[in-house]
């Protein structure tokens, strides 16, 4: 399989996705937990169907030091005991902003309630924002139809 357009190469899009990484390097470097970021990574991914970014996230977690007991269960992280309060409360967030559309009201005052209880304003500010950006490239690749599985831990720096 290959994309449907080389993103990499072309000058706007390249603008874009510098900026894009720019304001990844201010949630990355936030007091939001690296594993907590990692699980939102891949939960937003495989619900949006991002092999490429389900492909990177779950590799760079596992070199990050992941367990791989962790990694397989993301996906149905309800039944698995293998998550603390705080990062359901961040994966229960992830699943709602990442599916706005499929409820009228959006992201519910429970969930919200939840993350706040677990994390400060910065790290609450952090989250958001790293929702928002995973599900930017989500659709970046989607509809790039980006292939993954050669993917290296650090290869994008």
């Amino acid at each position: 399989m290959e994309a449907r357009f080389n993103y990499i190469s072309n000058t706007v899009a390249a603008k874009f996705a510098k900026a894009l990484n720019a304001a990844g390097a201010v949630v990355t470097q936030s007091t939001l937990p690296a594993p907590t970021q990692e699980l939102v990574k891949i939960r937003a991914s495989q619900i949006n169907g991002c092999a490429m970014c389900t492909d990177m996230h779950t590799k760079d977690a596992e070199h990050a030091g992941e367990s791989s007991v962790r990694l397989n269960l993301v996906a149905v992280w309800r039944e698995a005991k293998v998550f603390t309060e705080a990062e359901r409360a961040a994966l229960e967030l992830t699943e709602q902003g990442t599916r706005i559309a499929d409820a009228a009201g959006g992201v519910t005052d429970e969930a919200w309630a939840n993350a706040s209880k677990h994390y400060d304003d910065d790290q609450i500010a952090a989250l958001v924002s790293l929702i928002a950006l995973i599900n930017t490239y989500n659709r970046i690749n989607v509809i790039l139809q980006q292939p993954a599985g050669d993917y290296q831990p650090g290869q994008w720096g």
